[in-house]
């Protein structure tokens, strides 16, 4: 299987829209790689970015720091990590640290890498890159966007599924990455 070719279909502001060409592989006895089908598929990537961070920050208090905010393609309001887009030439530690204080209003006195990977790998290119946050201290809420409404959320690890449970059934979407990620996270601590 392998590429052969990407048309934009349609550019915004922070996505893109494109055709993905590529060569199916021959599965046939005798086929070799490369010799299958042409296939085509939809897809969007990010543009005007360098990629994609989420942080999982912890309190020394043992309550994991989550946001809940309104996202208009679902609409509805969701429960999930601090998270962004990190700017051209700026490192993802940077972006983590700034979206961190951004978002939550909290800075990380440790950032660690936690992981990385696709988001919805049937639909985008993104790579989320994540890290965990520790040794916090509350610095003020930075300078969010102005089409971000914000809610920050302290969450004691003890409680986080019944509370989760509860955001859930209060109409709340809660992130499926958020169960995954503070499990992956709590291992470092």
């Amino acid at each position: 299987m392998s590429i052969i070719g990407r048309k934009t279909l349609w550019d915004g502001r922070f996505i893109r829209t494109v055709l993905i060409s590529y060569m199916d592989s021959d599965d046939s006895p005798g086929g070799s790689e490369g010799s299958g089908l042409v296939r085509v598929w939809e897809g969007i990537e990010r543009v005007n970015c360098s990629g994609i961070v989420a942080v999982v920050p912890f309190t020394g208090s043992g309550s994991v720091i989550m946001i809940r905010q309104f996202r208009p393609p679902i609409n509805g309001y969701v429960i999930e990590l601090p998270a962004g887009l990190c700017d051209v030439g700026e490192s993802f530690e940077a972006a983590a640290a700034r979206e961190l204080v951004e978002e939550t209003g909290f800075a990380a006195g440790t950032l660690t890498y936690l992981t990385k990977g696709p988001l919805s790998s049937g639909l985008s290119s993104e790579i989320l890159n994540v890290f965990v946050a520790t040794d916090l201290t509350f610095v003020g809420i930075g300078n969010r966007d102005e089409t971000e409404k914000i809610e920050v959320l302290e969450i004691p690890l003890h409680e986080i599924d019944s509370e989760l449970a509860r955001f859930e059934h209060e109409g709340n979407f809660v992130d499926l990455k958020v169960y995954g990620l503070v499990a992956m996270a709590q291992k470092l601590l």
